[in-house]
C-alpha cells in the first residue's frame, strides 16, 4: 500500500483502555490482497514501539487494554497499512491519551423532597477535584418495603446537580442513592436518602356551588372540600372560567370557599372549582354556564338587581332581566 490511513485519533474508553480510532483506506488503495491495519503505540517519551496487526479491511478502530496503565497516560500512536506485497507507509505520530478513570468520589449532600402525588425532587453536590470528570449522574430509587437490587434508576447529562423523578407512586416512602458515570463506569454511590411522594389529591369535588351575578361580575360560593385520610389536606381552591367555545381558561386561586369573577367580554362562560392540595388539583365542580351582559344594565324586581343559583338543586329558579342600553337612562 502506498497510502496511510488518515485522521488517526483517539476515543473514549473504559478504564485503562487506550482507544485509537483511523479512516479506513478505500479498496482502491489498497492496491492488493490480504489488506490490513498496522497499529503502533508507545507511552510519549520512551523507546520501542508496540505493534498489533488489524486484518480487517474494513477495521477503523483498535482498543489496547493494559491494567497497569494510569488514566489519561499520553501515549505515541502511528497507523500503517499492509497486503501480501509488504508493508506501506505510516501515518504521522499523533499523541492520544489512555481513557480515564471512573469518577473517584461520590455525590455529597444528597436532599430530596417530595413535590406531588408522584413527583420526588432529588438535588446533590459533586467534587470538581475528584478523578474520572463525571458526565452525568445517576439516580436510583426503591420503595421501601423493595431491595435496591429492584431500583429503578434515572440519568441526568452534564453537570447537571438536580432532577425531578416522575411517575411515582402516591403517599409512598421512597430511598435514594446518587452515583456520578462517566465512559470509564460509575463512582461510588452516595448515602442513602429518604423522601415521601404527597397524598392523593382530594376526590371530593367542590359542591352546593352557589352565584349571583351583577353585570360582568360573578360573586361565587361553596362548600368546602373534607378530604380523606389518605388524601392531602385542602390549601386553597381554584376557580377555573373560559368563554364558550373556547379552550384556554384563566385561573383565580383563593383560601376562602369563595370568589369574585369578572367575565372581561359578551358571551356566555363556563366556570368550574377545584380543591388545591400538596398532591396536585382535586375533583373539579360541576360546571356551570353564565352569561356576561356588557353595554347595558341587568334589572329585576329586586332591590340588589341580584339572584343566586344552586347546581345541587333540583329547584330551577328563572331570572327575568330586561337589557336596556345605558344611554336611554
Amino acid at each position: 500500500p502506498k497510502t496511510a490511513p488518515a485522521n488517526v485519533s483517539g476515543r473514549s474508553g473504559r478504564r485503562h483502555e487506550l482507544v485509537i480510532a483511523w479512516e479506513p483506506v478505500s479498496e482502491e488503495f489498497q492496491n492488493g490482497e490480504g489488506f490490513g491495519y498496522i497499529v503502533a503505540f508507545r507511552p510519549n517519551g520512551t523507546r520501542g514501539w508496540k505493534e498489533k496487526m488489524v486484518t480487517s479491511s474494513d477495521a477503523s478502530k483498535f482498543i489496547y487494554r493494559d491494567e497497569s496503565v494510569p488514566p489519561l497516560t499520553p501515549f505515541e500512536v502511528k497507523v500503517g497499512a499492509y497486503n501480501n506485497k509488504g508493508d506501506g507507509p505510516f501515518s504521522p505520530i499523533v499523541i492520544i491519551c489512555s481513557a480515564e478513570g471512573e469518577p473517584s468520589t461520590a455525590p455529597t449532600d444528597i436532599k430530596a423532597a417530595g413535590l406531588s402525588v408522584s413527583e420526588i425532587l432529588v438535588s446533590w453536590r459533586h467534587s470538581k477535584e475528584s478523578l474520572g470528570r463525571p458526565q452525568g449522574f445517576e439516580v436510583g430509587y426503591w420503595k421501601e418495603m423493595e431491595q435496591e437490587e429492584a431500583a429503578e434508576k434515572a440519568r441526568t447529562e452534564g453537570n447537571e446537580s438536580s432532577i425531578v423523578l416522575t411517575g411515582l407512586e402516591g403517599n409512598t416512602l421512597y430511598h435514594l442513592r446518587v452515583k456520578a458515570y462517566n465512559s470509564a463506569g460509575y463512582g461510588p454511590p452516595s448515602n442513602v436518602v429518604r423522601a415521601s411522594t404527597k397524598k392523593s389529591p382530594p376526590s371530593q369535588a367542590p359542591g352546593n356551588i352557589m352565584w349571583m351575578q351583577d353585570g360582568s361580575h360573578v360573586s361565587l360560593g361553596w362548600e368546602p372540600v373534607r378530604p380523606l385520610a389518605n388524601e392531602s389536606d385542602v390549601m386553597g381552591y381554584k376557580v377555573l372560567f373560559r368563554q364558550e367555545g373556547h379552550s384556554n381558561s384563566q385561573v383565580i386561586e383563593t383560601q376562602k370557599t369563595s370568589a369574585v369573577v369578572l367575565l372581561p367580554d359578551v358571551g356566555v362562560y363556563i366556570i368550574e372549582v377545584r380543591a388545591v392540595s400538596e398532591g396536585g388539583d382535586g375533583t373539579p365542580s360541576s360546571q356551570i354556564r353564565v352569561p356576561s351582559f356588557s353595554g347595558g344594565k341587568v334589572t329585576s324586581s329586586s332591590q340588589s338587581g341580584l339572584r343566586a343559583f344552586s347546581t345541587s338543586s333540583s329547584t330551577v329558579t328563572f331570572l327575568l332581566v330586561l337589557m336596556v342600553p345605558s344611554t336611554s337612562w
